[in-house]
């Protein structure tokens, strides 16, 4: 891909952007004088984050195709262009995969992961059709490398964000695109994802996910907790380097080794039993 060093000047998008991570990406980008567009389903949060960082609003609805084809169409008409492109809106509330719904399961899956596709596949051509080429971050999680109880819903959308991106940049990497992708593992940042329900559509009434502030919790408050401007540098400092992976806990990867671990013992087994 283009080098993406110098940021002045490049053209935005990023989704989930009038509050945590999306803000604090949104914010960075300007900072580094570029002109970004933030999306967001909140319309009253999406104008008053507009008019504090100073960005383009566009109401949107990543759970529907329709909604983030107009946001690529507003950004096109907008600013003629766009260069990188932040997948970045989820939602995430907890139960047992035993007490999900239904409803549940399509609420977060039509955010987390539909949200993301629907993102790749309208900008992705306009990516693409830039001569210098671009860039797409989707934002995953740790809990998109590892799982824990509670949290399954949540880390099968988010799993589904790490293997389109890895799967993605293998594609473009294949066809010699200019295009480049990375994927956003954070860990415990101060978002406002503890009341990801107010946005919860009224048709999915069925709900067993609850809404938990992490902060409460023992064993997370111990944790190192990062601002969302903090992980917009971070981010912005991966696609410079064009890293597919972007972690900001390194120190939070113990289940990941684990899993890993876990596989890569299985294998051995399973050779053992074949010989």
């Amino acid at each position: 891909m283009s080098e993406l060093g110098e940021l002045h000047g490049k053209v935005a998008v990023v989704t989930g952007g009038a509050s945590g991570i999306g803000k604090g990406i949104a914010q960075r980008l300007v900072a580094h004088g570029a002109h970004v567009v933030i999306a967001d389903i909140e319309e009253s949060s999406l104008q008053k984050t507009a008019r504090e960082i100073g960005a383009h609003p566009v109401r949107t609805d990543v759970s529907d195709s329709a909604s983030v084809q107009a946001l690529a169409d507003a950004t096109i008409k907008e600013f003629g262009r766009v260069d990188i492109v932040f997948n970045n809106a989820g939602v995430g509330p907890m139960a047992s995969i035993s007490d999900m719904t239904l409803d549940d399961w399509r609420w977060l899956i039509n955010v987390n992961l539909w949200g993301v596709i629907h993102g790749v596949h309208s900008f992705l051509p306009l990516l693409q059709g830039n001569a210098d080429g671009g860039h797409i971050v989707n934002t995953a999680s740790i809990g998109g490398l590892a799982t824990m109880p509670t949290l399954g819903g949540y880390s099968v959308t988010k799993y589904g964000v790490v293997a389109l991106t890895e799967t993605l940049a293998q594609e473009l990497q294949m066809t010699g695109s200019k295009v480049g992708c990375s994927v956003l593992v954070p860990g415990p940042v101060h978002t406002n994802i503890q009341n990801s329900s107010r946005n919860r559509p009224s048709a999915l009434q069925d709900a067993k996910l609850l809404d938990v502030d992490l902060t409460d919790m023992p064993a997370m408050a111990e944790m190192r907790w990062l601002e969302p401007e903090d992980v917009g540098e971070l981010v912005i400092a991966a696609i410079r380097r064009k890293a597919l992976y972007c972690f900001t806990h390194p120190e939070l990867f113990a289940p990941i080794d684990a899993r890993f671990a876990q596989i890569i013992a299985a294998n051995i087994a399973s050779k053992t039993l074949t010989d």
